[in-house]
């Protein structure tokens, strides 16, 4: 038997009806090792459609699903911090309600935080309707010395990717409210509490993009949110005063170019086209090859 998990899936009133049916078909009834519970977390109000999609992808489920209505919309971080408490698992899976999971994601993933992990990501395949990044692929550095090295200067997880243990989300204070960062600050503060941490170079998700993707990736309101990351994460000790300075400059300016340079930044930087990558995740799948207890614990102090 395999340990049992939760899959926290936040729902507000901008998601589209078809592209949540289409994320929780992916994400429960297709995969080869499926969630034990689903815990909804409905953030405020949401329309006629949408609340229909919900009903029907809840109806239809092969697991229990529970649905966490929040009165008001509160974003993303409480929404998913109220969640967690109300998870009936240790063991929590991360989905976005507009995303498709690979079928063997969690059969990839579990293996890993159950041979000691705390936190495993995975790499992910952008797609969309006619979007300059389409198809291409975001590879999460794997060695724990390299996530913990790359995290001083970005994300070394993809968020909707991610499944962690809640005692180690809740032992490094959860999700804080940082628009737009909280994930990122979420995993510093993972790894500076001495989480072991994992990722799975084989994209297990596709992520949805549209014309509008890197228009949002900058602008006056990410703009102060990442300069409030670089203070805290400075603060917290987790950067120096040199990478503090590197980072506001390289990441704030990112925020401010305009978004046809800062499309092509991130087509050059933080992607690769696909086929860059083996397919592998089908040989670990039926191979078994995750990497045992002993290694995660090794490297626990390497970080």
């Amino acid at each position: 038997m395999s340990t049992p998990f939760s899959l926290l899936l936040p729902v507000y009133r901008g998601d589209r009806a078809d592209y949540l049916v289409r994320a929780f078909q992916s994400t429960v009834n297709e995969q080869v090792l499926r969630p034990s519970e689903v815990l909804v977390v409905q953030d405020g109000q949401i329309g006629p459609e949408l609340a229909s999609a919900l009903e029907r992808a809840e109806s239809s489920s092969p697991v229990p699903v529970r649905r966490l209505q929040l009165k008001h919309n509160v974003g993303l971080a409480q929404a998913l911090q109220c969640g967690l408490s109300a998870c009936s698992h240790e063991v929590v899976a991360r989905m976005d309600a507009d995303d498709i999971s690979l079928p063997h994601r969690f059969a990839v993933q579990l293996p890993m935080i159950e041979a000691g992990a705390d936190l495993v990501g995975a790499g992910m395949r952008e797609f969309g309707e006619a979007t300059p990044t389409d198809g291409l692929l975001r590879i999460p550095p794997t060695d724990p010395a390299q996530i913990a090295a790359e995290a001083r200067l970005r994300s070394p997880f993809n968020h909707p990717t991610v499944v962690y243990r809640r005692s180690a989300v809740l032992q490094a204070g959860g999700y804080r409210e940082l628009p737009l960062l909280e994930d990122y600050w979420l995993f510093t503060r993972m790894i500076e509490a001495g989480a072991v941490v994992a990722n799975v170079a084989d994209p297990l998700v596709l992520y949805r993009v549209d014309a509008g993707s890197y228009q949002r990736r900058g602008g006056a309101r990410l703009l102060r949110s990442e300069l409030g990351l670089q203070r805290r994460l400075h603060r917290e000790g987790f950067t120096t005063s040199t990478q503090m300075v590197r980072n506001v400059v390289v990441r704030g300016g990112y925020r401010v170019i305009p978004v046809r340079l800062r499309t092509a930044l991130y087509r050059n930087r933080f992607t690769q086209p696909t086929g860059t990558v083996g397919d592998t995740v089908d040989r670990e799948v039926l191979g078994g090859t995750v990497p045992p207890a002993r290694h995660l614990r090794r490297e626990r102090r390497d970080v």
